[in-house]
């Protein structure tokens, strides 16, 4: 897993401006997969930060890199709880709502769309997504927006700026746990 493919797609996540970020990565073997999701955590804890596989198949890892308190916080919010509720996460355990988010990606029925909130995106846009089968959306970013498309166009923005200097940042040799922001 390189660290240029972490910061490519978890920037905001690394700077703390994001609760979480979710990217496929290839493997080889699963026993190297491991070593290396051990290795980034033992980087990257120390900065607030967890890496995990949400789903493995055969040679693709889904990996979660978020941050724990920011996460908990997001999930305490009354309207990420209700929908947490309606989709049925019973338990309010951060480790519990993962774990069950988990089992629903490894079913691979319907994708769950209450995965935005483990990402941090406002909970009236992941319920919109949901009620509205992810149409009528008022703008499109890193996620589909149904309510502030003025807060959620000033956050995508934010978003595209760290990845660039992020990503410019890596290219000039700088290491990932120097990219990563204390939380």
């Amino acid at each position: 897993m390189s660290e240029e493919l972490i910061v490519q797609q978890c920037s905001p996540t690394l700077a703390g401006l994001k609760t979480g970020s979710i990217f496929n990565c290839p493997f080889r073997s699963r026993k190297d997969l491991w070593k290396e999701i051990r290795l980034l955590n033992t980087r990257l804890k120390p900065k607030g930060l967890r890496v995990i596989p949400l789903r493995i198949s055969a040679h693709n890892a889904m990996i979660y890199i978020y941050r724990p308190e920011k996460l908990s916080k997001d999930l305490a919010d009354s309207k990420a709880a209700c929908i947490l509720e309606d989709c049925g996460y019973t338990g309010r355990t951060v480790p519990g709502c993962i774990s069950l988010l988990m089992e629903r990606l490894r079913a691979g029925e319907d994708f769950p769309h209450e995965i935005g909130l483990f990402l941090g995106y406002p909970p009236e846009d992941v319920s919109g997504f949901i009620e509205n089968k992810a149409l009528k959306s008022k703008a499109t970013g890193h996620w589909k927006v149904y309510g502030d498309e003025k807060k959620a166009m000033k956050t995508f923005a934010r978003f595209k700026k760290c990845t660039k200097v992020y990503t410019d940042r890596r290219a000039h040799g700088v290491s990932i746990e120097r990219l990563a922001v204390a939380g």
